[in-house]
């Protein structure tokens, strides 16, 4: 039997998954880590803690039964975008790794937006400029850490860190790299006005390969901590959102995806990066040759989630860790017998700002409409439904593109609750459809692995193979108009409240 294996390494987690030639899973493991907050918009984490994390991830799914180490003949690596590492020659981290939800370089992301701004969307993809890419965090290195941006060899990302970490090489490619504000994709190639605008060069920055290539053989050194074969292919998968549309079978144009982990994100496959007449839709290289896709992102999304859990729910998490549960299946199951709209209560879902269709890095979460009546299932129900409203207001974003939308393929962690499923499909009036692989991104990087090795001749055949449909949720007519009225309210109150919040986050003048 031949085998392979898919790592991904995630905002809060790091995942290991074996796959057999079919696509079926034969053992997942999740490694969690907890990111630092040390001021405000500042997130980072020590970078050693995604390698130390990923070879315990590994250790354990190759325990799985069924599941014989020298049968892996291939890895696939992807990981979360953004988020910056630099390192020494050695590839030794020399400063926290700043993650992709740190805004801290606001006076960089100004500066660069002045310089870039009108050419920015065409050569990137990217509609505006925002503290959390890449080129921001390096001139912010540059302004406020001088010794430390001296003294880095590669700024990389965390893609980039794993792979050297098991083959070696510097290396990356456009779909890891495309939010980064550094890569042309068009050109596929590092965009010089950017490196001119921070004064960067190329050299510090990785090779720039193509997704699904081979970045090199798994070395001696990482093989022996993995308990692996030395000698393995490491193939390149790609950012976490494309190579999980791939794990979802969307590699055809106009097909939809979503994914519901720590964040919201939509997928929609293209040919060609200027579909978008707005501007305002952020277009991503695919982890497929010579396709794109729209990927507008939500910052928090099954976050939110996760935040009312650790505020508001440790019944629920003790009773689910007695029963040997998931937590989140005890939370949800509070939501069931509420109305759809929750009695009126409405959820903005923006704990870390808004991003799009908005961008707004003030925006805040609020709950609004809740009386004596409003219960804790309440609050669960309006948190489920505003992430299925902010996908309706991103899908509506969308069909101005000229885009019919048909059916939603739904992955991610948040993909295994029915109820929540339900929600998205009676909310945005079309089908939701799930995968029997809920970790799309591993089974993504399982395809690719497959390909570059031989086995199957395309992606398209590998897909073909590899990826199938467990269930499929119809929107239920009763739902509906109670859902398009509380639609309704969620944007106008989303409205009122996005110029609030930019307002009282300005600076306070002195005086009268």
């Amino acid at each position: 039997m031949n085998l392979l294996l898919g790592i991904d390494i995630g905002t809060t987690s790091v995942k290991a998954g074996i796959f057999n030639t079919a696509g079926k899973c034969l053992g997942v493991s999740y490694q969690d880590y907890q990111l630092n907050t040390p001021a405000v918009d500042q997130v980072e984490i020590d970078a050693e803690i995604y390698w130390n994390s990923l070879i315990s991830a590994v250790g354990q799914v190759i325990q799985n039964k069924g599941v014989v180490v020298k049968e892996i003949i291939g890895i696939g690596v992807s990981s979360q975008g953004e988020t910056l590492v630099s390192v020494d020659r050695s590839g030794v981290p020399l400063f926290p790794a700043l993650v992709w939800l740190d805004k801290r370089a606001v006076a960089e992301a100004q500066e660069l937006a002045a310089i870039l701004g009108s050419t920015l969307y065409q050569h990137t993809g990217i509609p505006e400029v925002n503290p959390a890419w890449t080129a921001c965090k390096i001139a912010w290195l540059k302004r406020n850490q001088p010794q430390v941006y001296k003294n880095v060899a590669k700024f990389l990302l965390v893609q980039d860190f794993i792979v050297h970490k098991l083959t070696g090489q510097f290396i990356t490619e456009g779909s890891i790299s495309c939010t980064t504000m550094l890569y042309d994709i068009v050109a596929h190639c590092w965009w010089p006005e950017a490196l001119a605008a921070i004064g960067l060069d190329p050299e510090r920055l990785a090779e720039i390969s193509q997704p699904g290539d081979q970045a090199g053989l798994l070395i001696p050194q990482a093989a022996e901590i993995l308990g692996l074969p030395a000698g393995i292919p490491v193939v390149l998968g790609g950012m976490d959102q494309a190579v999980g549309a791939i794990g979802a079978g969307n590699i055809v144009p106009e097909m939809v995806s979503e994914t519901t982990g720590g964040a919201l994100a939509i997928q929609v496959t293209l040919t060609r990066p200027d579909l978008d007449p707005t501007g305002q839709v952020p277009v991503y290289l695919h982890s497929v040759p010579d396709r794109y896709l729209f990927v507008p992102v939500c910052e928090t999304g099954g976050m939110a989630l996760q935040w009312f859990r650790d505020v508001f729910c440790a019944e629920e998490t003790d009773q689910a860790r007695k029963e040997g549960k998931p937590v989140y299946d005890q939370i949800t199951k509070l939501a069931e017998d509420v109305s759809p709209g929750a009695d009126g209560l409405i959820m903005l879902p923006h704990l870390v700002g808004a991003f799009s269709p908005e961008y707004n890095p003030e925006a805040r979460g609020s709950f609004v409409g809740f009386s004596l009546y409003h219960r804790k299932p309440h609050f669960v129900r309006a948190v489920l439904e505003a992430v299925a409203f902010m996908l309706r207001r991103n899908l509506d974003l969308i069909r101005k593109s000229g885009m019919e939308i048909k059916q939603i393929r739904s992955t991610g962690g948040g993909a295994a609750s029915l109820l929540w499923r339900q929600i998205k499909a009676d909310v945005c009036q079309i089908p939701v459809v799930t995968l029997s692989n809920h970790d799309t991104a591993l089974l993504g990087d399982a395809v690719l692995a497959a390909v570059s090795v031989g086995l199957y001749s395309s992606i398209g055949e590998a897909v073909q193979n590899m990826v199938s449909i467990a269930d499929t949720v119809t929107p239920r007519s009763e739902n509906i108009p109670v859902y398009e009225k509380a639609y309704q309210q969620y944007c106008q109150l989303n409205d009122v409240l996005d110029p609030y919040f930019r307002l009282i986050n300005k600076p306070v003048k002195s005086g009268c």
